[in-house]
């Protein structure tokens, strides 16, 4: 798959879209979810173009995949979500529901999460 320029995430990295900032660094920027499933939900993104995980850790740069985790931990360290506990996710493609093709990973925390995913049936 190819990366789409005109997806939503990138259209914030290039100041077309507003987002409520978290954080930021020369790889990977933090932003509030617009529709938070939980009381923290923070959206992490690289500043590349990658579509995927997979994208990512296959294309980006030592420099970028460090500065994006170092981002992420950051952000859960300044939120107080490293005590109780916080939740990291990344969707990937159609069975996992990735509704913006620009890989990204939510945190969540604020509230006791559940078991990670249904049992499967």
């Amino acid at each position: 798959m190819s990366y789409d320029y005109d997806n939503v995430f990138a259209k914030i990295l290039r100041g077309e879209i507003p987002c409520k900032k978290v954080d930021e660094n020369d790889h990977a920027l933090a932003f509030h979810d617009i529709e938070p499933q939980t009381p923290t939900h923070v959206l992490v993104i690289p500043k590349g173009a990658y579509v995927s995980s997979d994208d990512f850790s296959a294309k980006a740069s030592d420099a970028e995949i460090a500065g994006f985790f170092r981002l992420l931990g950051k952000v859960a360290r300044d939120l107080g979500c490293v005590e109780p506990g916080y939740r990291i996710l990344a969707n990937h493609g159609r069975d996992a529901h990735q509704e913006v093709p620009h890989f990204h990973m939510h945190i969540f925390a604020g509230k006791d999460l559940g078991r990670m995913i249904k049992p499967a049936e």
